[in-house]
């Protein structure tokens, strides 16, 4: 099944018959990859070539190892991020705003570790929210799961002025989140702006949200603003990319 005149690598023939035969159906995901002595046979290449076409497929992120387990076909699982609703006051009313709506969109069950810690501002937060760097900010990191799975960092940062007394820097800001405290004290939001992008995520971005090797994160950072244009708060979100899709729509002008 390999053409061994072609001088396509081998490896590289054995990663695009695997692909092809995983596109196909033929491995769904979830699906334990036969073992290496079972593919060299197939193939009729060495382990080490097995090993190498493997390594490739992992670092795609096709394929995923566990330990004592073998190898397998990595799971989809994808989460759709709905852009249009899950920042209303209506979603917010019935305590399912952002995280919340995703999970209910997509049938998965969730749940969220928080930290709350505040911290001087360096400079890029002082320029999304207007403020001087060293002013003080509250900070609420989460780590977000579906069913159990990590597939969320998110970092939400505030002025203090805004949140000092209020819920906002407990655990559990209570029905709504964070933005119906903020409103509830007169922070009316009159809008949202999110920017994205994708990088390759960091050694602890990796370790917590278990990636497989090469596999990109899309990092969204929103801004919420008052009724005035004044910010109130920006949220670092890191996302898996094989695990996402974001989901946007307007109206036609």
């Amino acid at each position: 099944m390999v053409d061994k005149t072609s001088g396509v690598p081998l490896h590289r023939q054995v990663a695009a018959d695997l692909r092809k035969r995983i596109t196909g159906g033929e491995f769904v995901p979830g699906d334990r990859l036969p073992s290496e002595r079972e593919l060299t046979e197939v193939y009729g290449v060495s382990r080490l070539t097995v090993r190498e076409a493997v390594g490739l497929l992992r670092a795609e992120g096709v394929l995923v190892a566990e330990h004592g387990r073998g190898v397998f076909v990595r799971p989809r699982g994808t989460i759709q991020r709905l852009a249009r609703s899950r920042l209303s006051r209506a979603a917010r009313a019935a305590d399912k705003g952002a995280f919340l709506a995703d999970a209910e969109a997509g049938g998965f069950t969730p749940s969220s570790t928080v930290q709350v810690r505040f911290e001087a501002a360096d400079e890029r937060i002082a320029r999304h929210l207007r403020i001087q760097p060293g002013d003080e900010v509250t900070v609420r990191d989460r780590v977000m799961r579906a069913d159990g799975v990590v597939v969320q960092l998110a970092v939400s940062r505030l002025p203090r002025v805004f949140t000092r007394g209020t819920a906002i820097e407990d655990v559990d800001t209570g029905p709504g989140g964070t933005y119906a405290r903020l409103e509830e004290s007169g922070h009316v939001i009159g809008r949202y702006a999110e920017h994205v992008g994708a990088r390759m995520p960091t050694p602890d971005e990796v370790s917590a949200l278990q990636l497989a090797e090469g596999t990109p994160v899309v990092v969204v950072t929103r801004v919420a603003y008052r009724e005035d244009g004044l910010p109130l708060e920006t949220n670092d979100m890191v996302l898996p990319a094989d695990r996402y899709e974001l989901s946007y729509e307007w109206e036609a002008e």
